[in-house]
């Protein structure tokens, strides 16, 4: 059956990037239609507070990424808890799993990302948990109890999030990570051994160079007893979560035929191979500034603010994503640390800048003169004086030292750098469609 309603802008996806494609839209357009489709029940939240609900049962009120009024207030129809499973380019209708379809006159994927699941034996057990989504931490919190025992498979971004939860909840955690290290893929060995040593502090038991093999399960109950490591190791646990992290939501746009590496592969207006359709969040490969290619970069600010070019783009406002890049800022178990860019220089050109004193470590990295990387653990205020100065690309060759310096601040840069940057804001600009140079995807 076909919805009689004829929608303009149809978005698939509650989350950063479908937002700020529909506050982008209103900007531009205040009447035509938009229809956000979301799998999840809930009205757009902030992902990353998913570890303080499981924390803490945050309400979630408290987790809404805009007020509850937001969709009515601008006009937007919300098909919550309603999954799309299809769409057709050429008739420009969208079919959603219930089998209702929905027209379209411009399209935006918001997809997001899934969890990675090996294909560990046990892994469906009772017990065993991704951890992505709120409905993940509500499972989880049904489940546990105080003093249980949980195995966490994966060291990165999510697994330490997930631990610092648990162990806020009376568990005892281990890490299992396959990698020498834990958060390897955002920090170097110096980093990762700060935050392994607080982690530790904290009761965290850490085990590295080793995978799951398998979860081992009652045969009655099917509940989870233990898991096996590869070398035939037993860890007794009552809960496990995969953490190994998330693979961006393609399907449905391979299936329709559009391009489709790693991620969606859009231009720089954020358009897909596909005239009129268009992509951003986790679900894209999407410009890097750092690397100077397309490149899959899940994080939150980018999916917004590509969400948003997007928005402006299917709405008439010719715009271009001026990119993103690696950024990632944490803060478990008291400790502060936030990376960006690279960790480590890609070659021979690059140049590495460091101090540390105890906990408290800076690391620059530079090709050029111009910052491609920073890593801070401990003292994080001025990180962002630091991103903004890598994201424009100011040659900073001449006062680096200044830039890891106790204390450093905008007053210690040059006067026109530091007036500069005090002036300067951080959003996408509409440029004239004329201007507009970028190379179509097909």
């Amino acid at each position: 059956m076909t919805e009689a309603r004829h929608n303009h802008y149809l978005i698939i996806g509650n989350s950063a990037g479908g937002i700020g494609a529909a506050e982008a839209i209103r900007e531009c357009d205040k009447t035509s239609p938009i229809t956000i489709v979301s799998d999840e029940p809930y009205p757009a939240y902030s992902r990353p507070l998913i570890s303080e609900y499981l924390a803490t049962k945050c309400p979630l009120e408290r987790m809404l990424y805009r007020p509850p009024d937001f969709y009515e207030k601008s006009g937007i129809r919300l098909l919550s808890g309603r999954t799309a499973v299809r769409i057709d380019i050429k008739d420009q209708t969208a079919e959603l799993e219930d089998g209702a379809e929905i027209n379209w006159d411009k399209l935006l994927l918001a997809t997001g990302g899934s969890p990675i699941v090996p294909p560990i034996d046990g892994r469906k057990s009772t017990g065993v948990f991704t951890f992505t989504t709120l409905a993940d931490a509500r499972a989880i919190d049904k489940f546990i109890k105080k003093g249980m025992r949980a195995v966490v498979i994966g060291g990165g971004l999510i697994g330490v999030s997930v631990t610092e939860a648990l162990e806020r909840r009376g568990l005892k955690v281990t890490i299992v990570e396959m990698k020498d290290r834990i958060l390897n893929t955002i920090l170097d060995e110096t980093a990762s051994a700060i935050a392994a040593e607080t982690l530790e502090k904290n009761g965290v038991k850490i085990i590295t160079n080793h995978t799951v093999t398998e979860i081992n399960s009652e045969f009655t109950t099917d509940r989870i007893h233990a898991v096996t490591l590869d070398d035939s190791r037993g860890i007794s646990c009552e809960v496990v979560i995969i953490a190994i992290g998330v693979r961006p939501r393609t399907e449905i746009a391979s299936e329709a035929g559009i391009r489709v590496n790693r991620g969606i592969v859009v231009n720089r207006t954020m358009m897909t191979s596909h005239p009129g359709i268009y992509a951003c969040g986790d679900v894209v490969e999407a410009y890097d500034f750092i690397h100077g290619e397309n490149r899959v970069t899940p994080i939150w600010p980018n999916a917004y603010l590509g969400g948003r070019v997007a928005g402006f783009n299917m709405a008439g406002r010719p715009t271009v994503y001026a990119g993103g890049t690696a950024l990632n800022s944490i803060k478990y178990f008291g400790m502060a640390i936030t990376s960006a860019g690279v960790f480590a220089p890609v070659d021979s050109t690059g140049e590495v800048v460091t101090t540390k004193n105890g906990e408290v470590y800076r690391k620059l990295i530079l090709k050029n003169g111009r910052l491609s990387g920073f890593i801070f653990c401990g003292d994080i205020e001025r990180s962002g004086i630091i991103y903004g100065l890598m994201r424009d690309q100011v040659n900073v060759a001449g006062y680096k030292q200044t830039l890891i310096a106790d204390e450093f601040s905008y007053i210690s840069l040059p006067e026109p750098v530091w007036r500069e940057r005090l002036a300067s804001t951080f959003k996408p600009q509409p440029v004239e469609a004329e201007t507009v140079k970028v190379e179509a995807l097909r």
